[in-house]
C-alpha cells in the first residue's frame, strides 16, 4: 500500500505494523513541508523526540509520528553533530512547542526558529549544555541540587497576583506545579510546570534488550500499564515480524476495556468527590475495587500489569474467568446507569459540571487536544474506529462524543464509555477463540524499527523503538497523550474560578509519570 498524495513525493517504506503505517527519511526541506501538508489535510501531530546517532549514522536524528488520512507516518530527519538544529514546527502544530524544549533538554538537539526555548524536563538537576539522553552521557551521573531561577510568564495589573500550586501536593498525587495569575478568584492566565521526577526511563531503556523493554514500558504510566504494554509489544513485534496468535489479540483486548472501565470507573468517584457528592465517590470506588480484585483474581494483578509481553500474553485466561467476568459486566452497567441518573439529575453537581473549563471544537482542533477530552470537545477520533488493528477490526466499536468540551461533556463521554466497553467485554468473552497464548518473538535486526499505536483510555499511547546491536534497544520513546492535552489545561481554566481548578483538573486527569520520562 503506497501512500496517496500529498505525501506520494516522499519515499515512505511501509511498516509491518497492525495498522497503514509508513516511514520515511527526509531533508529538512521536506520536514517542513510534510508538516504543513499534514496540518493541511486535517492531520495530526501524535509524538515527536530526537535520537543520538553519532556512534552508527553520525549526529543526531529527530522523528516525528504524524497521523495522515491514510495511517501513521513516521518521518526521521538526520542531522550534523555540531551544531544539531531542525526546522521548528510548532508554528504548525502548537503541541511540538514542548516535545521540542524536550528534545533540546535532553538530547542538545535545536528547534530553529521556536518561540519558546526555555527549559522545559531540566530543573537544574543536570547542568545547563549537558544533555542526559546523549550516549556519552553516564546513567549513574549524579549532580548537587541547584536552584532552578524558571522565567514564568508575568501577568500585570491593577488587583492581579499569583497563586502558586505545587509541586507537592496535598494528596498521594505525583508532583506538578501550577502558577495561576488571577483577578480575585478568577483565573486569568495558568501556567504549568512538570517533568521534577527525572526517572530516566528512556535511557532506561538503552540498557534492555528489546525483549526486556516491555517491563520498563508497563510501568511509564500505571494507569495504563496494559496500553503502554500493548503498544510497545506491537513496536516489537513490528520490527521481528512477528505474528500473534489470535486468541492473544482477543485477551489484549479484553485487558484494554477492563483497564479502561476501571479507570473511568475511578474518575466517576473523583469528579462527584470533587463537587462535595461523597455518596458518588463511595459507590464508583466500590464498583473499581470489585473490578480491581476481579482482575487479580483471574490474571495476577490488580491493574494488569505484566499481562501483555512480546509475542502474546503472559497467562491464559482460567475457565471460571467468562462468566464470573459477564456476570460483573451485568451488575456494573446496572449500577453505573443508575448512577449515572443520580450524576444527571442531581441540580448541585449540574450547576458545578456545565459551562466549567471548556474547550471548544475549534480551540481542541487547533491545540491537538486527543482522546477522551477531544471527543468530549467533538473531536471524532479513536484509534479502535479509525485504524481497528485485531479484535477491534471486528467489534464495531461504537465512539463516544459530545459537542460542549466542558466538564458535563467528559463526565457524559466517560459515562457512555463506560458502558461501550462492557459491551466490549462481553463480546470479547463470548467470542475469543482457542488455541496458543503466545508466540517466540522473532529476530531483530540491527537498525530495525518498529511503532505502536494504542487508544488507552486516557487517549492515544505510542512508542516508537530504534533496534541496536545483539537484539539490544538503540533509543525507545515511550508518548503519553497527555503530552497534547497538558497545554490545553490552561486554556481550559481560563476564566473560571480557582477553586473550581481541581474539578477541571480532574474531568482530564493527565498523567504526570507518563509525561516525566
Amino acid at each position: 500500500m503506497r501512500l496517496t498524495t500529498p505525501f506520494a513525493h516522499l519515499q515512505a517504506v511501509p511498516l509491518r505494523t497492525p495498522f497503514p503505517g509508513w516511514r520515511a527519511h527526509v531533508n529538512a526541506a521536506q520536514w517542513s513541508e510534510t508538516f504543513s501538508r499534514v496540518r493541511a489535510t486535517g492531520g495530526r501531530l501524535v509524538a515527536l523526540w530526537g535520537s543520538d546517532e553519532r556512534r552508527h549514522a553520525g549526529g543526531f536524528a529527530v522523528h516525528a509520528a504524524l497521523h495522515v488520512p491514510e495511517g501513521l507516518l513516521t518521518l526521521s530527519l538526520p542531522l550534523a553533530d555540531t551544531p544539531p538544529r531542525y526546522p521548528d514546527v510548532a508554528r504548525v502544530f502548537p503541541a511540538a512547542g514542548r516535545m521540542q524544549r524536550a528534545v533540546y533538554d535532553l538530547l542538545g538537539i535545536v528547534a530553529d526558529g521556536a518561540a519558546d526555548v526555555r527549559p522545559w524536563l531540566r530543573h537544574a538537576a543536570w547542568p545547563e549544555g549537558t544533555h542526559p539522553l546523549r550516549k556519552d552521557f553516564p546513567l549513574e551521573a549524579r549532580y548537587p541540587n541547584a536552584l532552578d531561577d524558571y522565567a514564568f510568564v508575568r501577568v500585570a495589573g491593577d488587583g492581579v497576583h499569583e497563586i502558586p500550586v505545587g509541586p507537592v501536593h496535598a494528596g498521594t498525587i505525583e508532583p506538578g506545579h501550577f502558577r495561576f495569575s488571577v483577578v480575585g478568584e478568577k483565573i486569568l492566565r495558568l501556567e504549568e510546570r512538570l517533568g521534577y521526577k527525572h526517572k530516566a526511563i528512556e535511557k532506561l531503556f538503552e540498557t534492555k534488550t528489546v525483549e526486556e523493554g516491555v517491563t520498563l514500558a508497563a510501568r511509564v504510566s500505571g494507569d495504563a500499564t496494559v496500553a503502554y504494554a500493548w503498544a510497545y509489544c506491537m513496536a516489537a513485534e513490528s520490527a521481528a515480524r512477528t505474528q500473534i496468535p489470535p486468541r492473544a489479540a482477543w485477551l489484549r483486548g479484553l485487558a484494554l476495556e477492563l483497564e479502561r472501565i476501571a479507570n473511568h470507573l475511578g474518575d466517576l468517584g473523583y469528579l462527584g468527590n470533587d463537587v462535595a457528592l461523597a455518596f458518588g465517590f463511595a459507590q464508583f470506588w466500590r464498583l473499581k475495587e470489585e473490578l480491581l480484585r476481579t482482575n487479580a483474581e483471574l490474571f495476577g494483578h490488580r491493574y494488569l500489569m505484566d499481562l501483555v509481553v512480546p509475542g502474546g500474553v503472559a497467562r491464559d485466561m482460567p475457565l471460571k474467568g467468562p462468566g464470573k467476568l459477564l456476570g460483573l459486566c451485568e451488575r456494573l452497567a446496572v449500577e453505573v446507569e443508575s448512577l449515572r441518573s443520580i450524576y444527571d439529575e442531581h441540580p448541585g453537581v449540574q450547576d458545578r459540571y456545565v459551562a466549567c473549563g471548556r474547550v471548544p471544537p475549534a480551540l481542541a482542533e487547533q491545540l491537538g487536544l486527543t482522546g477522551l477530552a477531544g471527543r468530549a470537545s467533538g473531536l471524532a477520533w479513536d484509534l479502535r474506529v479509525q485504524f481497528p488493528v485485531p479484535p477491534y477490526d471486528l467489534l464495531d466499536v461504537q465512539m463516544a462524543t459530545h459537542r460542549n468540551g466542558d466538564v458535563a461533556a467528559r463526565v457524559a463521554v466517560r459515562f457512555d464509555e463506560v458502558q461501550e466497553s462492557l459491551r466490549l467485554v462481553r463480546e470479547l468473552l463470548e467470542n475469543v477463540p482457542g488455541g496458543r497464548i503466545r508466540e517466540e518473538l522473532g529476530a531483530v535486526d540491527p537498525g530495525a524499527f518498529g511503532v505502536g499505536w494504542v487508544e488507552g483510555w486516557r487517549g492515544e499511547v505510542l512508542v516508537a523503538l530504534h533496534v541496536g546491536e545483539g537484539g539490544r534497544i538503540h533509543r525507545c520513546h515511550p508518548h503519553d497523550p497527555s503530552w497534547q492535552n497538558w497545554p490545553v489545561l490552561e486554556h481550559a481554566v481560563l476564566g473560571n474560578i480557582v477553586p473550581d481548578f481541581p474539578l477541571i483538573n480532574k474531568s482530564f486527569n493527565l498523567s504526570y509519570s507518563g509525561h516525566d520520562l
